[in-house]
């Protein structure tokens, strides 16, 4: 059991909520309803707009990142939206170097964000062979990938709460595809008896 003031003040800062309380559930309910006023300098990336004609033309590649960070986080529960925010931040970087002609990548310190930044970087090239395999070659630019990247970090940067434990954007993801076997719910970390 926890009391109302733990579940208040300790909410996914020490204590590792699951997504299906309803406790939890209500908090984000009032935190859409009230967000806090939006800082420019919180933006991951200032001034870096989504042209409207890429996101028409690479909307999938965008709805792929999602089901790919999806997939991760079924395998790995203790995913949390800071890990997913590092990893696409670090990857955006990457591909804001290679738009520019230098090849310069620094993957996220953390073991799990680590690897969450390798397995989006492994689907960015499944989708450029893919795509190559389809049409003979690769049209997809190392420069379309960047803003792509940017516009999902920042999706991610205002859709979580930047609490420790928050997996507010990752829910958010979980809400907006179809049930799929390969990013089923997750499991209850915490068991009530």
């Amino acid at each position: 059991m926890i009391c109302a003031v733990c579940c208040g003040t300790e909410r996914e800062l020490t204590i590792d909520c699951p997504s299906d309380c309803a406790h939890l559930i209500a908090a984000r309910r009032w935190d859409r309803q009230h967000p806090p006023p939006v800082d420019p300098k919180d933006d991951p990336f200032p001034g870096v707009e989504l042209p409207r004609a890429l996101l028409h033309e690479r909307g999938d590649l965008l709805n792929g990142l999602g089901f790919a960070v999806l997939k991760f986080a079924r395998e790995h529960k203790e995913l949390t939206d800071r890990d997913v925010l590092d990893a696409t931040q670090a990857l955006a970087e990457t591909y804001r170097t290679l738009g520019a002609g230098l090849y310069y990548e620094k993957p996220p310190a953390a073991p799990l964000s680590q690897a969450l930044y390798s397995a989006l970087g492994a689907f960015l090239n499944e989708a450029r062979k893919a795509e190559s395999e389809r049409a003979g070659f690769s049209s997809l630019k190392d420069s379309e990938i960047f803003p792509l990247l940017a516009f999902f970090t920042r999706l991610g940067k205002f859709n979580s709460n930047g609490r420790r434990y928050s997996r507010a954007f990752l829910d958010d993801l979980r809400s907006k595809y179809p049930p799929d076997p390969e990013i089923a719910k997750e499991e209850r970390r915490i068991i009530l008896t």
